[in-house]
């Protein structure tokens, strides 16, 4: 799990560590960076879609089923994500080398 109270920057960084992912190459950690961000932003979307979903009484509801569907749409993004998602991560992935490239 990601170190939520880290302030100085290195959430990718830390992030690749925790996921077991190569960080001595910096594109490594580029990549997992870009994942991450692809990740939260389908993380957000599976939340909006199942924001208005109705739940079956008889074997659940309430704010534990919320909190759980929660939880479960967080894992299945963080899982397109690894399989290739939608190509938001490639993207950003490109972004961040061309943004290096300019220095």
């Amino acid at each position: 799990m990601t170190d939520i109270q880290n302030t100085s920057g290195n959430f990718a960084v830390q992030t690749a560590q925790n996921q077991g992912t190569n960080t001595n190459k910096p594109d490594a950690k580029i990549r997992a960076a870009a994942e991450d961000f692809e990740a939260f932003f389908l993380s957000q979307v599976l939340n909006s879609m199942s924001a208005g979903l109705q739940t079956d009484e008889t074997f659940g509801g309430g704010e534990s089923e919320k909190i759980f569907r929660s939880m479960m749409n967080d894992e299945y993004a963080k899982s397109m994500s690894k399989q290739g998602g939608i190509g938001i991560a490639d993207v950003v992935y490109r972004e961040m080398l061309a943004l290096q490239e300019v220095k």
